[in-house]
């Protein structure tokens, strides 16, 4: 099964608009903050085609955000009863954009790990940090001699007539 090709640009898109309309009514300040940022550096992985970088930094946030706003809906989630009819409709309709948001993110950073593998990232995400392998196929024993020249090697840079040096 092959798996659709969903647009980068369409992707910050849908969250934007999901993010502003949910800002509307009752979430904090570091709700937007967390989720402008976000789609910021998306607006990065989409100016910067062949940037590995960018769709990672982008996929981290956005699995980032799932996690924070899961805290501010569990924090900041309020049930008005005072709300006038106009005020509970914004309130309403601010509250489900903002949970279709949230509903949409693990599907979105689906299709930006496979843009991030399309790119050329690998499978296995590295931090940087030092690892250390036990993998010595790729050393070359030194009791094995050389033997694509045809010639011995002349640690002395003697010519081929002369009489051998002393060693003592």
């Amino acid at each position: 099964m092959e798996i659709p090709a969903i647009n980068l640009k369409a992707i910050v898109l849908v969250h934007w608009l999901l993010t502003v309309w949910g800002c509307m009514a009752w979430l904090p300040p570091s709700y937007a903050w967390g989720n402008f940022t976000m789609l910021a550096i998306g607006v990065w992985a989409v100016a910067h085609r062949d940037s590995i970088d960018a769709v990672l930094m982008f996929l981290l946030g956005m699995v980032l955000t799932i996690l924070t706003d899961i805290i501010h809906f569990g924090i900041y989630y309020p049930v008005f009863e005072g709300l006038t009819e106009r005020n509970r409709d914004t309130f309403r309709f601010s509250v489900g954009m903002s949970i279709l948001s949230l509903l949409l993110k693990p599907v979105s950073c689906f299709f930006v790990y496979q843009m991030y593998r399309e790119r050329g990232g690998d499978y296995n995400v590295n931090f940087g940090f030092p690892t250390v392998t036990r993998n010595r196929d790729a050393y070359q024993s030194i009791d094995q001699q050389d033997q694509s020249s045809s010639a011995p090697a002349n640690p002395f840079n003697q010519a081929e007539g002369s009489k051998p040096a002393r060693s003592y």
